[in-house]
């Protein structure tokens, strides 16, 4: 353990190679679900919901059971 330890310190934590493909990952996973929100008409910003594991899970079962406001829009109409 004390190996494993010591090997962490000399790799000085996390390059800054490491933390822009976290950004990319990050935007090419969070995109897709915002615009899927934006169509429903829900706010993109409740994309950043799916990172957060047990919340992301509880909230795709919120949005499998509730109203959508876009389909409220389109049958009042």
């Amino acid at each position: 353990m004390t190996a494993m330890m010591g090997d962490w310190i000399m790799m000085d934590g996390y390059g800054v190679a490491h933390w822009l493909v976290f950004a990319v990952m990050a935007a090419l996973f969070l995109y897709p679900i915002g615009r899927i929100l934006g169509r429903i008409g829900l706010s993109p910003f409740w994309s950043v919901v799916a990172v957060i594991p047990v919340v992301s899970l509880i909230g795709l079962w919120v949005l499998a059971f509730v109203d959508w406001p876009e389909r409220r829009r389109s049958m009042a109409s």
